[in-house]
């Protein structure tokens, strides 16, 4: 391939360009504006939930929102091992110790029975736990029946990092719309985009004011800009949110989109032994934001690795699922609850190429390339 396949690139058009070039127009360049202001009333419609706060990125949301549900030093959060480093980055900044909880092996997603584990552990060592942030891997949203169930019989707060997660559901609820409080993260990367930005959602109008109070510099309304405690920039700019609004519009348009490609990785793989698509179970509930298949070498005939190098040699990306957070170095004296399925995963799976901006012909290169890639085995 002369050009790069990636796994995810944004799909912007016409309809985003229009949405921006009114934001433009309107005069309203700096952070903050009207944009902004409909961005947090559509995605908050959408979701089902009382306030939204648009933020610079999901990650500056989850910070906010652990800091208005009181994460402090002193106390311990309960989070998925299997996650990207900014989930345990944003507890850390608070000054509260992440503890990791590993995942079930059919779906990546937080362990029920290992999180209630965890914490009658810490409750019994006299540790204070200020939250549990359970992460919406790949596009698919956690037990929260189970997991809310939990928090909800030891008085805990639960904010749902959902990052990956916008348009899935569970029981029927989107995602976004469980937990105290809950995370979106709009990175160019994402289900949809904002270039970079993210979203707190909760029922809670305090919860929602001290977010965004904390997001602009913790200033006091008096003129000659007073400050009581230590604030952030965390504020989204309105041409950000006038894509977002464009691309919310879409937004079930991609994940259909990206639900094809799918089927027609499921098509390719239905029948080859040692290779299965990752968490394929209840796709209805899934935005299959990214597609991952499972490589069982023993029966398969390679390693998951074998395979992202074919990738590579041809220009297409593909990635390993992630590095569970016990296992980085930077989280190497951090206590968890594991039961050896992340590492599993991490080393047996690989992510293919699932964005809803992939053309027809990319997505039969890809499947070429894969079937040649196993018949050579």
């Amino acid at each position: 391939m002369k050009s790069r396949i990636y796994m995810s690139a944004p799909d912007v058009g016409e309809l985003e360009e229009k949405y921006m070039s009114n934001a433009f127009r309107s005069g309203w360049i700096a952070p903050l504006g009207p944009d902004v202001d409909k961005f947090e009333a559509e995605v908050a419609h959408r979701v089902g939930r009382s306030h939204a706060v648009a933020l610079s990125s999901g990650t500056a949301a989850l910070h906010l929102g652990l800091l208005a549900h009181n994460a402090r030093p002193g106390t311990v959060c309960l989070t998925s091992t299997m996650t990207f480093a900014a989930t345990a980055n944003a507890i850390s900044y608070t000054g509260a110790e992440p503890v990791f909880v590993d995942c079930e092996a059919s779906t990546g997603n937080m362990d029920p029975v290992l999180l209630e584990r965890a914490i009658e552990s810490l409750i019994s060592s006299g540790e204070t736990i200020s939250a549990i942030v359970p992460v919406d891997l790949l596009g698919k949203a956690v037990n929260y029946t189970a997991i809310t169930g939990i928090a909800a019989a030891h008085g805990i707060p639960v904010i749902a990092d959902a990052a990956e997660s916008m348009g899935a559901t569970h029981a029927g609820r989107p995602a976004g719309a469980w937990g105290d409080a809950a995370i979106f993260s709009f990175n160019g990367n994402k289900i949809m985009t904002t270039s970079g930005g993210g979203m707190l959602l909760t029922d809670d109008e305090a919860v929602a004011s001290r977010v965004r109070h904390l997001a602009t510099q913790a200033r006091q309304p008096a003129v000659h800009y007073e400050h009581a405690e230590i604030g952030y920039n965390y504020r989204l700019s309105n041409l950000l949110a006038a894509l977002g609004r464009a691309q919310l519009v879409r937004l079930d348009e991609m994940i259909q989109r990206r639900r094809d490609v799918r089927e027609r990785y499921k098509e390719l793989f239905a029948g080859i032994d040692g290779v299965e698509i990752f968490g394929a179970m209840n796709d209805n509930e899934d935005n299959c934001w990214l597609t991952s298949i499972v490589v069982n070498p023993d029966l398969a005939g390679f390693e998951a690795s074998d395979m992202m190098l074919a990738f590579g040699k041809r220009n297409i990306e593909s990635r390993p699922l992630w590095k569970p957070m016990h296992l980085q170095p930077v989280f190497a004296a951090t206590r968890s609850y594991v039961s050896g399925s992340s590492e599993q995963l991490f080393k047996q799976g690989i992510t293919l190429p699932s964005g809803s901006s992939l053309t027809g012909e990319e997505v039969d290169a890809i499947c070429e390339l894969i079937t040649g890639f196993i018949a050579g085995k």
